[in-house]
């Protein structure tokens, strides 16, 4: 029977019709191959029908077809597969990170880092260049106190001696109690040391910033060296103060014939303490500059240190016997008498530690026995004979002028002490 629709039929598939005496759908898993065309029975898009269908008959003349290899034919040889290439490891790349990543690396980066390299050998030949040229002792550039000393040890001494050996030699203006008074350096132990202070100077330095800061005429500024002697500097102020400010000391004078005792008065003298760093900073402005101006060196009230007391004992024991009468000193087979003319142009007393001490001139007194003693030995504890000096005449002295008798006040001096 006929199949109608939803009866005998495959959901979705029409039902088949002829002379089949069943109707239901063809249940082969394949539909047949065949060679004519498409039934009405096949259905639309189907191909061959099956039996039952106007183009079934054409389709039993021949065997149905598999679609895929003969599988009753020989079986072919099979090829074997070529065997996978090992593969390669790939090459660790970094990995780019934001707006770099994946992007080429610009052009500005290497151009920065070719100025770079060009920058850095520039240095480089500047430094050795700076190098070359400063070989000498003391290095090109170097200044003391704005004057070019550079070159070897002996020219930079010079060049210092040269430029400030007059201001170091040149008296020192000072003032005690509004009182102008001058101090030579040498005596106060004030020198500038130019041999240390290119010792200090000389030898190489290294620093590339120094190094080629030569090169473009920068300047190396070494200190100078000016060492200050206290000791020696304090001896020298104590003997200014002893002339300088408004207190007096007593002392003994001499006179034509006779010896006067004059008493100190109190006042104000110099500070000799809290001189001596004040003088020594003077001396070096005056090196530095040239002239320093005038320094006020502070003062300090003072008594005599000679009283009454000492002033009496001194006439007695020593300035009344001196001038009594001539006393003379011989050597060898010469003599010569000190007088009243003659004594006061050599002898005067100085304060030491509170007492009044006798001290000579020694420069008036050898222009006072002149060439007297001239061809006379004297053989020292050395064993060497030498010529009669002033200090042999001054220590005979000293002893004749004490005395009280006439071979007391003659002194003999000793040419063979041994």
């Amino acid at each position: 029977m006929p199949g109608g629709p939803g009866v005998g039929t495959t959901q979705g598939f029409p039902a088949y019709g002829g002379d089949q005496g069943d109707g239901g759908p063809v249940t082969e898993a394949f539909p047949a191959y065949g060679g004519g065309p498409a039934g009405p029975t096949g259905g639309p898009g189907f191909g061959t029908g099956p039996v039952g269908g106007p183009a079934g008959a054409a389709a039993f003349d021949e065997a149905p077809q598999w679609p895929g290899p003969d599988l009753d034919g020989p079986v072919p040889t099979p090829v074997p597969a070529p065997a996978p290439a090992a593969s390669r490891p790939a090459a660790a790349q970094p990995k780019a990170t934001g707006k770099a990543a994946g992007k080429p690396a610009k052009k500005g980066r290497s151009k920065l880092v070719l100025l770079g390299g060009g920058v850095i050998a520039l240095i480089g030949v500047a430094y050795g260049a700076g190098l070359l040229l400063n070989h000498s002792d003391v290095p090109k550039g170097t200044t003391v106190l704005g004057v070019d000393i550079s070159g070897s040890r002996d020219e930079a001494v010079s060049k210092l001696q040269t430029a400030f050996g007059t201001r170091a030699a040149a008296p020192i203006q000072l003032s005690v109690g509004g009182k102008p008074v001058e101090l030579k350096p040498e005596k106060a132990g004030l020198t500038l040391d130019a041999q240390t202070t290119v010792r200090n100077a000389a030898g190489s330095d290294y620093n590339p910033i120094t190094v080629i800061g030569s090169l473009l005429g920068n300047e190396r500024v070494a200190d100078p060296v000016m060492p200050t002697d206290e000791e020696k500097l304090q001896v020298a102020l104590q003997e200014l103060a002893g002339t300088s400010g408004t207190a007096t000391e007593g002392t003994i004078k001499f006179d034509t014939g006779k010896a006067v005792a004059v008493p100190g008065t109190p006042g104000t003298t110099l500070d000799v303490d809290a001189s001596v760093q004040l003088v020594a900073k003077t001396f070096k402005d005056q090196v530095a500059t040239g002239k320093a101006a005038v320094a006020e060196l502070p003062t300090t009230a003072k008594a005599p240190a000679i009283g009454q007391a000492e002033l009496d004992r001194a006439m007695k024991e020593f300035a009344e016997p001196a001038m009594s009468a001539n006393a003379t000193v011989k050597v060898g087979a010469k003599s010569i008498a000190f007088g009243a003319r003659s004594l006061p142009k050599i002898l005067s007393m100085q304060p030491v530690d509170g007492r009044l001490i006798e001290k000579f001139d020694l420069e008036a007194l050898k222009a006072t026995y002149g060439n007297t003693f001239d061809g006379i030995l004297i053989t020292r504890g050395t064993g060497e004979k030498t010529a009669v000096t002033p200090q042999d005449i001054a220590g005979a002295l000293g002893k004749a002028l004490r005395g009280k008798t006439t071979a007391e006040r003659t002194v003999v001096v000793d040419t063979n002490p041994n």
